[in-house]
């Protein structure tokens, strides 16, 4: 079957369904391709929103008209303005209800979705995506794309670089692992290189316990509270975990001493990984039972190994019409920083599908700072003389991006100063048409 729309996202996850809305309300015909059965990838267990710079960084996207998605998870928090460890005026979205509510949204939008839909193969010219095709026969054309197939797995990359396959939300073995479009078109794609035990990849940081395996106060505090932090005994402490983890913003010295839960609707565990003997020898927790990834007392998932040399438009480096967002496009972990540049790259790509110039978000804004400060070039090296690149992960929240954000002044919970400094930068509504 062969289809057309001027612009297709292939990842269903926030950075693509960020994308596919920013292109559709741009005025493009849009569809979005994802290989599995449900919306959201890592976000179907994420949870947490507006912590830290993340608050500034979502209020500049409301103000400048891509926030659909950061008021869709506001709704469907079960707490708010919550403070752990390191982190402060967190929400938290329930990971139950934010897929149906995101696809409703996308259908509302009027985006042609196109679920199970594993592309692995690619049609390009002198740098010009063609067309692609799904491996059961769909052939999607289209004037841009976005490449928003994220960093994790597969199987062969979880078991080469961390712990093996720990059965998580990604579903590879069901669905099939991802395929990167910028490899399909002979692109150049990069690992972190912030690891110094393994040479490349980072692990998800994060475990979901059914709370049903709680105990009841155990599980009515954590519904109450929206987080308790139980202290670990000494002979279980494992620091040497942190260095490997994905969200180095939660790589505190608690994490290890603690076991920090969350309440998404799972109990959010933020650990890697918790040899589930030892768990269940903490009062609490001695029924626990591990929701993702099922093997979450050995391993997670391994991601950040699939980074594309971009520019600040969101292009990727050696392309004409391929866009990339979320972990494709830098160290950029998190759901806040999978939007902002989900958002970026569907504009653009619906910009270009119609012979308009492509937008660039001021440096004034954090946004724009935060696309700026994470690119890398086509040898792998930061794009910017005082980046990190691919030696550090990048987030709103924390991390080395968090402290720039501070440092320039650009972190803030003052709505209204937020919006006067998208005012000022000329990007108010600039989204919204």
């Amino acid at each position: 079957m062969r289809i057309y729309h001027e612009v297709i996202v292939i990842g269903g996850g926030w950075s693509g369904v960020s994308a596919a809305i920013a292109a559709k309300k741009a005025g493009a015909d849009t569809a979005l391709c994802e290989r599995t059965d449900m919306l959201l990838g890592a976000g179907l267990v994420g949870g947490i929103m507006r912590n830290n710079g993340r608050f500034s960084a979502a209020e500049e996207c409301i103000a400048m008209g891509c926030g659909d998605l950061f008021e869709l998870t506001d709704s469907i928090a079960r707490h708010r303005n919550l403070d752990f460890p390191g982190h402060s005026h967190a929400s938290l979205y329930d990971v139950h209800l934010a897929e149906p509510a995101v696809r409703a949204l996308l259908l509302k939008h009027g985006i042609a979705l196109y679920m199970e839909k594993r592309v692995t193969r690619a049609r390009h010219r002198e740098g010009k995506l063609i067309q692609v095709e799904s491996e059961d026969g769909y052939v999607f054309h289209a004037e841009a794309f976005v490449d928003a197939t994220g960093s994790s797995g597969p199987q062969g990359m979880c078991q080469r670089l961390g712990n093996g396959c720990a059965a998580c939300i990604q579903r590879c073995p069901s669905f099939g692992p991802r395929v990167s479009i910028a490899r399909l078109m002979g692109l150049p794609e990069y690992m972190t290189s912030r690891r110094q035990d393994i040479p490349g990849g980072a692990m998800s940081g994060s475990c979901k316990i059914y709370k049903e395996t709680l105990s009841q106060s155990l599980r009515e505090k954590l519904d109450a509270e929206g987080v308790v932090i139980i202290p670990v005994p000494q002979d279980m402490v494992n620091y040497s975990k942190l260095h490997s983890k994905v969200c180095q913003q939660y790589a505190l010295r608690e994490y290890a001493e603690s076991l920090v839960l969350l309440d998404t609707g799972h109990a959010k565990l933020m650990t890697s990984y918790f040899p589930l003997e030892h768990l269940r020898q903490i009062p609490g927790l001695e029924n626990a039972r591990y929701a993702d990834p099922l093997a979450g007392g050995k391993g997670n998932s391994m991601r950040l190994t699939a980074t594309v040399p971009r520019d600040s438009t969101m292009l990727a480096t050696g392309a004409q019409n391929l866009f990339v967002a979320g972990e494709k496009a830098g160290i950029c972990v998190g759901h806040t920083e999978a939007i902002v540049t989900g958002a970026l790259a569907g504009r653009n790509a619906a910009l270009l599908a119609r012979k308009k110039p492509l937008l660039v978000i001021p440096g004034t804004l954090a946004t724009g700072d935060f696309i700026r400060f994470s690119a890398i070039d086509e040898a792998g090296n930061p794009a910017v003389p005082d980046g990190y690149g691919l030696s550090a992960s990048h987030a709103f929240a924390g991390s080395v991006y968090f402290e720039r954000m501070k440092g320039l002044g650009l972190y803030t919970t003052d709505q209204g100063l937020v919006r006067s400094r998208v005012r000022e930068a000329g990007m108010e509504g600039a989204f919204c048409s």
